[in-house]
């Protein structure tokens, strides 16, 4: 039998493991878009349960700890594999549900209703991916539980039918084989049961590698960025400073070691003119007056860090509050950048969850954007086809009516919102703001994350990508001959519109030179620029 505290620590042990390998996993994504990436996604919804568990007393049931984690990844969770792996964990709440211990028959029950659930939440599920592995890994558990009453034996059996079957996605997927990689959201979920495994075997908890042990419970998934470079600040101003050297000026090596006893990050270099420096320290002066030992300081530039730091945390946190219904309808939008926000702000967004490719909020973001808006029944634009799922697991925990709508980019989201009729009832509405969105296609130009072999294309990092809704086009070494090239593409005979939203890595200039090409081509179009500010995309295109 498997006893609470035993399942307590086997689930620690599985959210620690996700994030010690969290970016094994993410370096299997053939797809070499940035991406906050399947292995992140996944950490990130394990870990929400971390705290709550360790919460708990060695007298605690299986039955709680099952129905603790659940609840948690439900609302931590985060991506497509994050959703997925939150439902495979649901099953262990339903298959544990009132018991104190746990049996082979209960283990098998628990991996059995997880897999059933998580492909009724796929609307069309792909063989060759998590959703296979935990699914043969369920089937071996349920034909060796006809010959052993050992959980040890059984659970081992799950492994090694999850690692065969990760082991097959190759010839599933052939974008797997052609890369020469197993599925990401697969592999993940083998490590977390491996580590299950061990703690089964031992009772010792994997442990955490150093900083990844963080229950991640946020409202906006900028914060989750932010938090990604958190560290202890022991050395308050980051302190720069050029020196132009003295002739008889000594080795720069003495004034290295003497910064290095006065702080840390200590980078200095010198050639036969200048010394640059670099150094964390809480005394900014003494490195100053150090640097006039050995010439003449120019640009120095002293930056207090905490401030920093704490000013960052302030624009990263977004606060929702519950609020009661005031009127029928209310939206939520996903969206990044200053000029989206603004845009979705102005055509009738009550609440913008701050996130998006690199950045996916989860279900719990949602929920509280959701709980924050004055409605009755509140549509929902997730604007990123990796958040949909979070979005709609969320529907089930909201205390109001709440509509998903499938957008998969933010041009979908804002002419969504355009067809938005105050005066028609809910089902003309869904219908019409579903139509409108499915006319938009949407072009997407930025960068290749890792090199990649996808689809025919021979890709290196850095290579700018250009997306045809969703989809690899062609790849190109400039940004501006890429969105140019890509508009041409999406342009129809029955076009009439484009909208160019330009990212903020893109000048002004260079987005009014890219519209007035456009105008040139295609004259009977009516050409449209807004100023995002997104990340990651250098533009999003809209045509329609």
């Amino acid at each position: 039998m498997i006893n609470g505290s035993q399942l307590r620590d086997a689930f620690i042990s599985g959210a620690h493991a996700i994030s010690n390998n969290k970016k094994r996993v993410d370096e299997l994504n053939v797809f070499p878009v940035p991406d906050g990436d399947t292995g992140t996604n996944m950490s990130m919804t394990m870990t929400n349960a971390i705290a709550e568990l360790k919460r708990m007393d060695d007298k605690v049931t299986v039955s709680q700890v099952a129905d603790a984690t659940a609840s948690a990844l439900l609302r931590g969770a985060r991506g497509n594999s994050g959703v997925i792996l939150s439902l495979i964990f649901r099953g262990f709440s339903k298959g544990l549900a009132g018991q104190k211990t746990a049996d082979c028959e209960h283990l098998v029950a628990a991996l059995e209703k997880g897999v059933e659930g998580a492909y009724k939440a796929v609307m069309k599920p792909t063989e060759g991916t998590i959703l296979t592995v935990a699914r043969v890994a369920s089937e071996k558990a349920r034909e060796i539980a006809l010959s052993t009453n050992d959980e040890i034996i059984l659970w081992s059996a799950v492994c090694d039918a999850a690692q065969v079957a990760l082991d097959n996605t190759p010839n599933q997927l052939e974008a797997l084989k052609k890369a020469g990689v197993v599925d990401a959201g697969g592999q993940g979920l083998l490590i977390i049961f491996n580590a299950i495994l061990d703690t089964f075997k031992t009772g010792e908890i994997e442990p955490a590698a150093a900083g990844e042990e963080k229950s991640v419970v946020t409202i906006d998934s900028f914060s989750d960025v932010v938090g990604q470079f958190d560290e202890e600040i022991t050395f308050t101003y980051c302190t720069e400073m050029l020196i132009t050297k003295k002739e008889d000026a000594e080795d720069s090596s003495k004034l290295r070691a003497y910064l290095e006893t006065i702080g840390d990050c200590v980078v200095v270099v010198e050639d036969d003119e200048i010394i640059k420096v670099h150094v964390h320290t809480n005394n900014p002066g003494k490195a100053i007056e150090k640097g006039l030992d050995f010439g003449y300081i120019n640009l120095p530039k002293v930056e207090n860090m905490r401030l920093q730091h704490e000013q960052r945390q302030k624009q990263a946190k977004q606060e929702f509050k519950p609020v009661p219904p005031e009127k029928q309808y209310g939206f939520v939008a996903v969206a990044a950048g200053d000029g989206i926000e603004a845009v979705f702000a102005d055509i009738g967004v009550d609440c913008i969850v701050k996130g998006g490719q690199t950045m996916n909020p989860s279900t719990d973001d949602i929920l509280a954007a959701i709980s924050a808006c004055p409605a009755e029944i509140v549509f929902v634009l997730p604007n990123n086809k990796n958040i949909i799922m979070a979005a709609e697991q969320a529907v089930k925990l909201a205390d109001r009516k709440v509509c998903v709508l499938q957008t998969r980019t933010i041009p979908q989201g804002m002419s969504a919102m355009l067809a938005f009729d105050p005066d028609a009832d809910f089902n003309t509405n869904r219908v019409e703001m579903t139509k409108a969105f499915e006319r938009v296609s949407t072009g997407q130009i930025t960068f290749a994350a890792r090199n990649s072999d996808f689809e025919g294309h021979t890709i290196k990092e850095g290579e700018i990508l250009a997306l045809d809704n969703g989809k690899l086009s062609f790849v190109e070494k400039d940004v501006q001959k890429a969105a140019y090239k890509l508009t041409k593409k999406l342009a129809k005979g029955d076009s009439s519109f484009v909208t160019v939203i330009y990212g903020a890595d893109v000048t002004d200039e260079s987005a009014e030179a890219l519209v007035e090409q456009i105008q040139n081509k295609f004259g009977n179009l009516d050409v449209n620029l807004i100023n995002g500010g997104q990340p990651v995309y250098y533009y999003i295109i809209a045509v329609e």
